[in-house]
């Protein structure tokens, strides 16, 4: 079993309000104690990406600031 199994329970994971169901590329989110967890909503099996709670905010500013 994966640490991330774990550690986050499958209801932890979410996607962003902006995605769609067309099957397009998507990522879902979960946080967790000793981070933010990250992965691909279309291979939830695979790889998972860790980051600091401060990396991820930094992000999502970052993020926030840009034009679609």
């Amino acid at each position: 079993m994966r640490r991330t199994e774990l550690t986050v329970a499958e209801s932890a994971w979410f996607k962003s309000s902006y995605s769609s169901g067309g099957g397009g590329e998507c990522v879902e989110v979960a946080a967790a104690v000793d981070g933010i967890y990250i992965r691909d909503s279309k291979v939830r099996s695979g790889p998972v990406l860790t980051v600091t709670p401060q990396a991820w905010a930094g992000f999502v500013g970052l993020a926030a600031d840009q034009t679609v």
